[in-house]
């Protein structure tokens, strides 16, 4: 019951730091682990877990769908698919031992972009004067940010802003939309391939699922009402001591 009850925990407020600033895989993933799930099994879990919260964000920007300069809608798809199914098709091969030694540098990385989000689309914005990206550049950043995704998509939000800043898009609302569009993609290829290659545990997902969906539904109200620095540090923070316990654990 404690372990149920964790992963209910876990998913509702991964739901609710989804919908308003991003950093859910900071919670359920170590939910899992600790509850006895392998670490490849645990981290395809938890994207299933949090695949209606992305797919809910597509209808709340669709009207602002606009590819970066040197990106098409349909390169934006295509590039996305290919990435996807090269990074989830890679976890399937890692084995349980390899992605534990991994586990705790992925969240510092994840971590490191969260909290220098900022920054980091700063530097991109100042990066735009430097000319048009080609389209090869653009597609390259593109394949490479998907990838991270279908493999782990912790901090994968902050990636696609900033590569988006970079590439010269200047509206956020067009930058939020295209990331919305893009992390669902990449999170239902993943899943796919989780699916098909059997290291999803349905019930667990399932359960965190419905939390998920009330945590984005419920928890964003009143996450909203906190200073955004508030709640940017706060994440970091989880994150950071998620980390400290599996560089620990390690």
């Amino acid at each position: 019951m404690f372990d149920w009850a964790l992963l209910l925990v876990a998913a509702f407020f991964a739901g609710t730091l989804n919908a308003v600033a991003g950093g859910g895989s900071f919670l359920t993933l170590p939910a899992l682990i600790f509850t006895g799930v392998p670490p490849v099994v645990a981290n395809a879990t938890g994207t299933v877990a949090l695949l209606p919260g992305y797919i809910a964000s597509i209808a709340g920007s669709r009207e602002d769908m606009e590819p970066a300069p040197g990106l098409s809608l349909r390169s934006v798809l295509l590039l996305s698919l290919i990435g996807g199914v090269s990074g989830a098709a890679l976890l399937l091969l890692t084995s349980d031992a390899a992605f534990k030694r991994l586990i705790p540098w992925l969240l510092l990385l994840a971590t490191a972009m969260f909290a220098f989000g900022p920054q980091l689309r700063q530097w991109a914005g100042a990066q735009r004067h430097a000319g048009p990206p080609s389209r090869l550049k653009a597609g390259a950043g593109l394949l490479l940010v998907a990838g991270y995704g279908g493999y782990f998509n912790g901090g994968m939000g902050i990636l696609m802003l900033a590569l988006f800043g970079l590439l010269g898009q200047t509206r956020l609302n067009a930058m939020n939309a295209i990331k919305n569009l893009v992390s669902t993609l990449l999170t239902m290829i993943a899943v796919a391939i989780y699916a098909a290659g059997g290291i999803v545990q349905w019930r667990q997902a399932l359960v965190m699922m419905a939390a998920a969906m009330l945590g984005g539904y419920l928890g964003a109200r009143g996450a909203r009402q906190l200073p955004p620095a508030v709640l940017r540090w706060s994440i970091v923070a989880i994150g950071l001591v998620m980390t400290l316990l599996f560089f620990l654990k390690a």
